[in-house]
Protein backbone atom coordinates (compact mmCIF):
# COMPACT_ATOMS: atom_id res chain seq x y z
CA UNK A 1 0.00 0.00 0.00
CA UNK A 2 1.35 3.57 -0.98
CA UNK A 3 1.54 6.82 1.28
CA UNK A 4 -1.50 8.07 -0.77
CA UNK A 5 -3.80 5.35 0.18
CA UNK A 6 -2.66 4.76 3.31
CA UNK A 7 -4.08 8.34 4.04
CA UNK A 8 -7.65 8.80 5.95
CA UNK A 9 -10.18 9.97 3.58
CA UNK A 10 -12.08 13.32 4.28
CA UNK A 11 -15.41 10.97 4.23
CA UNK A 12 -13.49 8.87 7.12
CA UNK A 13 -13.23 11.95 9.42
CA UNK A 14 -16.95 12.50 8.88
CA UNK A 15 -17.84 9.35 9.95
CA UNK A 16 -16.27 9.88 12.54
CA UNK A 17 -13.38 7.20 12.06
CA UNK A 18 -10.55 9.20 13.12
CA UNK A 19 -10.46 10.92 16.55
CA UNK A 20 -7.10 12.13 15.25
CA UNK A 21 -6.92 16.27 14.15
CA UNK A 22 -6.30 16.92 10.97
CA UNK A 23 -2.76 16.98 9.78
CA UNK A 24 -2.43 20.15 7.43
CA UNK A 25 1.06 21.24 6.18
CA UNK A 26 1.37 25.04 5.24
CA UNK A 27 4.33 25.23 3.09
CA UNK A 28 4.91 29.07 3.01
CA UNK A 29 8.31 30.55 3.58
CA UNK A 30 8.16 31.80 7.17
CA UNK A 31 11.55 34.24 6.40
CA UNK A 32 9.27 36.21 4.24
CA UNK A 33 6.96 39.03 6.09
CA UNK A 34 3.80 38.74 3.61
CA UNK A 35 3.73 34.79 4.32
CA UNK A 36 4.31 35.12 7.94
CA UNK A 37 1.06 37.11 8.12
CA UNK A 38 -0.55 34.15 5.89
CA UNK A 39 0.77 31.25 8.46
CA UNK A 40 -0.76 33.81 11.10
CA UNK A 41 -3.84 34.07 9.18
CA UNK A 42 -4.18 30.03 9.03
CA UNK A 43 -3.31 29.52 13.13
CA UNK A 44 -6.09 31.71 13.83
CA UNK A 45 -8.74 30.06 11.74
CA UNK A 46 -7.15 26.44 13.56
CA UNK A 47 -7.30 27.91 16.95
CA UNK A 48 -11.42 29.06 15.97
CA UNK A 49 -12.52 26.22 14.07
CA UNK A 50 -11.19 22.98 15.63
CA UNK A 51 -7.79 20.98 16.09
CA UNK A 52 -5.52 20.89 13.62
CA UNK A 53 -2.50 19.59 13.66
CA UNK A 54 0.44 22.13 11.45
CA UNK A 55 3.18 21.36 9.65
CA UNK A 56 5.33 25.00 9.13
CA UNK A 57 8.74 24.50 8.60
CA UNK A 58 10.67 27.59 9.52
CA UNK A 59 13.53 26.99 7.52
CA UNK A 60 13.22 28.54 4.13
CA UNK A 61 14.92 25.89 2.03
CA UNK A 62 12.98 23.10 3.83
CA UNK A 63 9.66 23.98 3.27
CA UNK A 64 8.18 21.11 1.86
CA UNK A 65 7.70 17.34 4.40
CA UNK A 66 9.45 14.29 3.22
CA UNK A 67 5.75 13.85 0.86
CA UNK A 68 6.79 10.18 1.07
CA UNK A 69 6.67 9.35 4.31
CA UNK A 70 4.48 12.49 5.30
CA UNK A 71 0.69 11.18 5.92
CA UNK A 72 -0.97 14.28 6.12
CA UNK A 73 -5.22 15.40 5.09
CA UNK A 74 -4.34 18.72 3.26
CA UNK A 75 -2.06 21.05 1.96
CA UNK A 76 -1.87 24.89 2.22
CA UNK A 77 0.83 26.05 -0.24
CA UNK A 78 2.16 29.38 -2.46
CA UNK A 79 3.38 28.21 -5.85
CA UNK A 80 6.48 30.92 -5.74
CA UNK A 81 8.49 28.16 -5.78
CA UNK A 82 8.55 26.01 -8.74
CA UNK A 83 9.96 23.14 -6.38
CA UNK A 84 6.44 23.29 -4.28
CA UNK A 85 4.39 23.60 -7.30
CA UNK A 86 6.01 19.73 -8.57
CA UNK A 87 5.46 18.13 -6.07
CA UNK A 88 2.25 18.53 -4.85
CA UNK A 89 0.66 18.57 -8.31
CA UNK A 90 0.28 15.26 -8.05
CA UNK A 91 -1.16 14.48 -4.28
CA UNK A 92 -4.52 13.03 -3.68
CA UNK A 93 -5.68 15.35 -0.44
CA UNK A 94 -7.19 18.81 -0.78
CA UNK A 95 -4.78 21.73 -1.56
CA UNK A 96 -5.26 25.17 -1.67
CA UNK A 97 -3.05 27.68 -2.68
CA UNK A 98 -1.91 31.60 -1.81
CA UNK A 99 0.25 34.00 -2.82
CA UNK A 100 -0.02 37.26 -5.46
CA UNK A 101 -1.47 35.37 -8.46
CA UNK A 102 1.77 34.35 -10.30
CA UNK A 103 4.69 31.71 -9.73
CA UNK A 104 3.70 28.11 -10.91
CA UNK A 105 0.41 27.40 -9.94
CA UNK A 106 -1.99 26.10 -12.80
CA UNK A 107 -5.53 27.22 -13.19
CA UNK A 108 -6.13 24.20 -14.70
CA UNK A 109 -5.43 21.74 -11.91
CA UNK A 110 -8.82 22.66 -10.34
CA UNK A 111 -6.83 23.46 -6.78
CA UNK A 112 -8.23 26.56 -5.47
CA UNK A 113 -6.58 29.69 -5.20
CA UNK A 114 -6.30 32.81 -2.38
CA UNK A 115 -4.66 35.73 -3.68
CA UNK A 116 -4.37 39.73 -2.89
CA UNK A 117 -6.30 42.75 -4.94
CA UNK A 118 -3.22 43.78 -6.92
CA UNK A 119 -5.28 46.47 -8.37
CA UNK A 120 -7.30 47.99 -4.96
CA UNK A 121 -3.89 47.98 -3.76
CA UNK A 122 -2.16 50.37 -6.36
CA UNK A 123 -4.95 52.59 -6.50
CA UNK A 124 -4.93 52.74 -2.52
CA UNK A 125 -1.13 53.76 -2.79
CA UNK A 126 -1.52 56.35 -5.61
CA UNK A 127 -4.88 57.74 -3.54
CA UNK A 128 -2.63 57.99 -0.16
CA UNK A 129 0.25 59.81 -1.76
CA UNK A 130 -2.35 62.40 -3.67
CA UNK A 131 -4.46 63.05 -0.73
CA UNK A 132 -0.92 64.53 0.78
CA UNK A 133 -0.81 67.23 -2.41
CA UNK A 134 1.79 65.66 -4.56
CA UNK A 135 2.00 66.90 -8.36
CA UNK A 136 4.53 63.82 -9.30
CA UNK A 137 4.41 60.62 -8.02
CA UNK A 138 6.22 57.02 -8.91
CA UNK A 139 6.22 53.56 -8.27
CA UNK A 140 8.71 51.33 -7.30
CA UNK A 141 8.74 47.65 -8.29
CA UNK A 142 10.62 44.43 -8.72
CA UNK A 143 12.08 43.47 -11.89
CA UNK A 144 9.93 41.44 -14.29
CA UNK A 145 10.22 37.62 -13.04
CA UNK A 146 7.78 34.61 -13.25
CA UNK A 147 6.53 35.68 -9.57
CA UNK A 148 6.60 39.34 -9.70
CA UNK A 149 3.50 39.84 -11.88
CA UNK A 150 1.70 41.11 -8.95
CA UNK A 151 4.63 43.98 -9.03
CA UNK A 152 3.37 44.98 -12.50
CA UNK A 153 -0.12 44.68 -11.82
CA UNK A 154 0.09 47.31 -8.74
CA UNK A 155 2.10 49.52 -10.62
CA UNK A 156 -0.53 49.77 -13.61
CA UNK A 157 -3.65 50.84 -11.36
CA UNK A 158 -0.78 52.85 -9.85
CA UNK A 159 -0.04 54.68 -12.59
CA UNK A 160 -3.62 54.96 -14.15
CA UNK A 161 -5.17 56.51 -10.99
CA UNK A 162 -2.30 58.88 -11.52
CA UNK A 163 -3.30 59.68 -15.29
CA UNK A 164 -6.85 59.98 -14.07
CA UNK A 165 -6.22 62.89 -11.64
CA UNK A 166 -3.66 64.62 -14.45
CA UNK A 167 -0.32 63.97 -12.05
CA UNK A 168 2.47 63.00 -13.91
CA UNK A 169 4.24 59.81 -12.99
CA UNK A 170 7.57 57.37 -13.07
CA UNK A 171 7.88 53.05 -12.48
CA UNK A 172 11.33 52.04 -11.79
CA UNK A 173 12.02 48.14 -11.79
CA UNK A 174 15.79 47.94 -12.14
CA UNK A 175 17.97 44.92 -12.55
CA UNK A 176 18.51 44.07 -9.18
CA UNK A 177 16.08 43.17 -6.25
CA UNK A 178 18.39 40.88 -4.07
CA UNK A 179 19.62 42.58 -1.05
CA UNK A 180 22.90 40.40 -1.26
CA UNK A 181 23.88 42.77 -4.21
CA UNK A 182 23.46 45.51 -2.09
CA UNK A 183 25.47 48.08 -3.15
CA UNK A 184 24.85 47.62 -6.67
CA UNK A 185 20.93 47.77 -5.49
CA UNK A 186 21.37 50.90 -4.14
CA UNK A 187 23.68 52.39 -6.96
CA UNK A 188 20.65 51.86 -8.86
CA UNK A 189 18.08 52.94 -6.63
CA UNK A 190 20.18 56.54 -6.34
CA UNK A 191 20.36 57.06 -9.77
CA UNK A 192 16.50 56.78 -10.10
CA UNK A 193 15.77 59.11 -7.42
CA UNK A 194 17.94 61.60 -8.42
CA UNK A 195 16.44 61.97 -11.80
CA UNK A 196 13.03 62.51 -10.29
CA UNK A 197 11.11 65.95 -10.02
CA UNK A 198 10.64 66.76 -6.16
CA UNK A 199 9.14 66.89 -3.83
CA UNK A 200 7.47 63.70 -4.85
CA UNK A 201 5.36 61.02 -3.62
CA UNK A 202 6.56 56.99 -4.41
CA UNK A 203 5.18 53.50 -3.73
CA UNK A 204 7.38 50.74 -3.32
CA UNK A 205 5.37 46.98 -4.29
CA UNK A 206 6.09 45.73 -0.71
CA UNK A 207 7.67 46.88 2.57
CA UNK A 208 10.64 45.31 1.20
CA UNK A 209 11.17 47.18 -1.44
CA UNK A 210 10.64 50.17 0.60
CA UNK A 211 13.15 49.45 2.89
CA UNK A 212 15.76 49.84 -0.65
CA UNK A 213 14.19 52.82 -1.15
CA UNK A 214 14.31 54.89 2.53
CA UNK A 215 17.83 53.69 2.31
CA UNK A 216 18.77 54.82 -0.67
CA UNK A 217 17.33 58.19 0.15
CA UNK A 218 19.54 58.64 3.29
CA UNK A 219 22.45 58.13 1.04
CA UNK A 220 21.17 60.21 -1.56
CA UNK A 221 20.80 62.97 1.17
CA UNK A 222 16.84 63.32 0.65
CA UNK A 223 14.69 64.06 3.21
CA UNK A 224 11.76 61.23 3.41
CA UNK A 225 8.83 63.21 3.82
CA UNK A 226 9.72 66.37 2.50
CA UNK A 227 12.35 65.54 -0.67
CA UNK A 228 10.34 62.17 -0.63
CA UNK A 229 7.51 60.56 0.82
CA UNK A 230 7.26 56.58 0.89
CA UNK A 231 4.33 54.08 1.15
CA UNK A 232 5.00 50.71 1.30
CA UNK A 233 2.58 47.47 1.18
CA UNK A 234 2.74 44.17 3.57
CA UNK A 235 1.99 46.59 6.78
CA UNK A 236 5.61 44.03 8.46
CA UNK A 237 5.33 45.73 11.80
CA UNK A 238 9.28 44.94 12.19
CA UNK A 239 10.43 46.86 8.82
CA UNK A 240 7.55 49.49 9.52
CA UNK A 241 8.67 50.41 12.64
CA UNK A 242 12.59 50.05 12.59
CA UNK A 243 12.63 52.18 9.64
CA UNK A 244 13.96 55.70 9.66
CA UNK A 245 11.42 57.35 9.09
CA UNK A 246 8.34 54.76 10.55
CA UNK A 247 7.09 53.31 6.87
CA UNK A 248 3.52 54.17 5.64
CA UNK A 249 2.25 50.99 4.71
CA UNK A 250 -1.23 49.03 2.71
CA UNK A 251 -2.36 46.38 5.15
CA UNK A 252 -3.18 43.84 1.85
CA UNK A 253 -4.96 41.60 4.70
CA UNK A 254 -2.68 38.92 4.71
CA UNK A 255 -3.80 37.21 7.95
CA UNK A 256 -7.30 37.20 6.13
CA UNK A 257 -6.05 35.75 3.26
CA UNK A 258 -4.22 32.89 5.43
CA UNK A 259 -8.13 32.63 7.28
CA UNK A 260 -9.59 32.25 3.70
CA UNK A 261 -7.57 29.68 2.63
CA UNK A 262 -8.08 27.43 5.87
CA UNK A 263 -11.76 27.93 5.53
CA UNK A 264 -11.41 26.84 2.05
CA UNK A 265 -9.20 23.77 2.87
CA UNK A 266 -11.48 22.49 5.87
CA UNK A 267 -14.48 22.58 3.65
CA UNK A 268 -12.38 20.28 0.86
CA UNK A 269 -11.36 18.00 4.22
CA UNK A 270 -14.81 17.72 5.11
CA UNK A 271 -15.74 16.67 1.66
CA UNK A 272 -18.04 19.47 0.76
CA UNK A 273 -17.70 21.14 -2.36
CA UNK A 274 -16.25 24.69 -3.12
CA UNK A 275 -18.20 27.09 -4.54
CA UNK A 276 -15.32 29.30 -6.33
CA UNK A 277 -11.67 28.41 -7.40
CA UNK A 278 -10.39 31.76 -7.06
CA UNK A 279 -10.91 34.12 -3.88
CA UNK A 280 -9.31 37.68 -4.22
CA UNK A 281 -9.16 39.08 -0.95
CA UNK A 282 -9.54 43.06 -0.42
CA UNK A 283 -6.78 44.87 1.60
CA UNK A 284 -8.11 46.51 4.78
CA UNK A 285 -6.70 50.24 4.11
CA UNK A 286 -3.38 52.33 3.99
CA UNK A 287 -1.51 52.62 7.74
CA UNK A 288 -0.33 55.86 7.56
CA UNK A 289 3.03 56.72 9.47
CA UNK A 290 6.23 59.00 9.20
CA UNK A 291 7.25 58.54 5.74
CA UNK A 292 4.16 60.46 4.62
CA UNK A 293 3.10 62.62 6.78
CA UNK A 294 3.22 65.58 4.73
CA UNK A 295 1.38 67.99 2.53
CA UNK A 296 3.17 68.71 -0.80
CA UNK A 297 0.86 70.75 -2.60
CA UNK A 298 2.10 74.00 -3.95
CA UNK A 299 -2.12 75.35 -2.54
CA UNK A 300 -1.62 76.76 0.58
CA UNK A 301 -5.19 77.13 1.60
CA UNK A 302 -5.72 73.12 0.67
CA UNK A 303 -2.92 72.84 2.61
CA UNK A 304 -4.16 74.66 5.51
CA UNK A 305 -7.88 72.93 5.22
CA UNK A 306 -5.91 69.53 5.18
CA UNK A 307 -4.07 70.43 8.29
CA UNK A 308 -6.91 71.36 9.56
CA UNK A 309 -8.59 67.85 9.33
CA UNK A 310 -5.86 66.03 9.78
CA UNK A 311 -5.21 67.49 13.44
CA UNK A 312 -8.51 66.83 14.74
CA UNK A 313 -10.04 63.60 12.14
CA UNK A 314 -13.35 62.99 14.70
CA UNK A 315 -14.59 66.86 14.69
CA UNK A 316 -17.07 67.46 10.98
CA UNK A 317 -15.26 69.40 9.69
CA UNK A 318 -17.07 73.56 9.95
CA UNK A 319 -16.24 74.05 5.59
CA UNK A 320 -17.57 78.00 6.15
CA UNK A 321 -14.87 78.10 8.58
CA UNK A 322 -11.81 76.88 6.83
CA UNK A 323 -12.73 78.94 3.42
CA UNK A 324 -13.17 81.98 6.01
CA UNK A 325 -9.66 81.56 7.68
CA UNK A 326 -8.45 81.23 3.87
CA UNK A 327 -10.73 84.40 2.64
CA UNK A 328 -12.41 82.66 0.15
CA UNK A 329 -15.91 81.23 -0.49
CA UNK A 330 -17.07 77.70 0.27
CA UNK A 331 -17.41 76.80 -3.16
CA UNK A 332 -14.01 78.00 -4.50
CA UNK A 333 -12.37 76.30 -1.17
CA UNK A 334 -14.47 73.04 -2.17
CA UNK A 335 -13.24 73.25 -5.76
CA UNK A 336 -9.43 73.73 -5.21
CA UNK A 337 -9.63 70.97 -2.66
CA UNK A 338 -10.93 68.36 -5.28
CA UNK A 339 -8.92 69.69 -7.62
CA UNK A 340 -5.74 68.78 -5.61
CA UNK A 341 -6.48 66.25 -2.71
CA UNK A 342 -9.11 64.20 -5.66
CA UNK A 343 -11.85 63.98 -3.33
CA UNK A 344 -14.41 66.60 -1.35
CA UNK A 345 -13.54 67.93 1.85
CA UNK A 346 -16.19 65.66 3.61
CA UNK A 347 -15.36 62.66 2.22
CA UNK A 348 -11.62 63.04 2.79
CA UNK A 349 -12.91 63.95 6.26
CA UNK A 350 -14.52 60.73 6.26
CA UNK A 351 -11.84 58.96 4.88
CA UNK A 352 -9.56 60.15 7.76
CA UNK A 353 -11.86 59.51 10.61
CA UNK A 354 -11.95 56.05 9.15
CA UNK A 355 -8.47 55.44 9.37
CA UNK A 356 -8.33 57.01 12.83
CA UNK A 357 -11.57 54.52 13.84
CA UNK A 358 -10.09 51.54 12.43
CA UNK A 359 -6.46 52.01 14.66
CA UNK A 360 -8.70 51.60 17.73
CA UNK A 361 -10.69 49.10 17.04
CA UNK A 362 -8.27 46.52 15.64
CA UNK A 363 -4.76 48.07 17.39
CA UNK A 364 -6.19 48.55 21.46
CA UNK A 365 -8.11 46.37 23.46
CA UNK A 366 -10.40 49.26 24.63
CA UNK A 367 -14.15 48.09 24.41
CA UNK A 368 -16.04 48.99 21.49
CA UNK A 369 -17.76 51.61 23.80
CA UNK A 370 -14.39 53.06 24.39
CA UNK A 371 -13.51 53.65 20.89
CA UNK A 372 -16.71 55.11 20.07
CA UNK A 373 -16.46 57.70 22.60
CA UNK A 374 -12.76 58.37 21.73
CA UNK A 375 -13.38 59.12 18.43
CA UNK A 376 -16.38 61.37 18.82
CA UNK A 377 -19.16 59.37 18.40
CA UNK A 378 -22.56 59.84 20.10
CA UNK A 379 -22.75 55.83 20.81
CA UNK A 380 -21.71 52.84 19.77
CA UNK A 381 -24.37 52.54 17.19
CA UNK A 382 -23.42 55.68 15.50
CA UNK A 383 -20.14 54.10 15.33
CA UNK A 384 -21.12 50.40 14.20
CA UNK A 385 -23.49 52.23 11.30
CA UNK A 386 -20.58 54.48 10.43
CA UNK A 387 -17.90 51.76 10.38
CA UNK A 388 -19.94 49.25 8.38
CA UNK A 389 -21.28 51.99 5.94
CA UNK A 390 -18.02 52.87 4.90
CA UNK A 391 -15.76 49.65 5.28
CA UNK A 392 -18.19 47.09 4.78
CA UNK A 393 -18.18 45.45 8.58
CA UNK A 394 -19.12 46.24 11.88
CA UNK A 395 -16.75 47.42 14.27
CA UNK A 396 -16.94 43.86 16.18
CA UNK A 397 -16.78 41.68 12.77
CA UNK A 398 -13.78 44.41 11.54
CA UNK A 399 -11.89 43.60 15.07
CA UNK A 400 -12.37 39.71 15.06
CA UNK A 401 -10.94 39.53 11.29
CA UNK A 402 -8.19 41.84 11.37
CA UNK A 403 -6.76 42.64 14.73
CA UNK A 404 -2.88 41.47 14.91
CA UNK A 405 -2.83 40.54 18.47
Amino acid sequence: MDHASRRLTPRAFLDGQSCQPPLVAVILDAARPYDRLIIGGVARYAREHGRWSLYVEEDPLEKLPDLKRWHGQGVIANFDDRRVAGAIQGLSIPVVGVGGGYGWYDAASGIPYVYTDNEAIGRLGAEHLLSCGFDHLAFCGFPKSAIAGWSGERAAAFTSTAEARGRSWHVFTGRVAAARRWEELQCELRAWLAGLPKPIGVMACNDVRARHLLEACRGAGLRVPYDVAVIGVDNDEMICELTEPPLSSIDQSARRIGYEAAALLDRLMLGAAVPEQRVVVPPIGVVPRSSTDTLATADPDVAQALQALRSDPWRRPRIDELAAAAGLSRSTLEQRFRSTVGRSIHQEHVRLRLAGTRKLIVETDLPLKAVAMRAGFPSLQYMTTFVRRHAGVTPARLRTMERTR
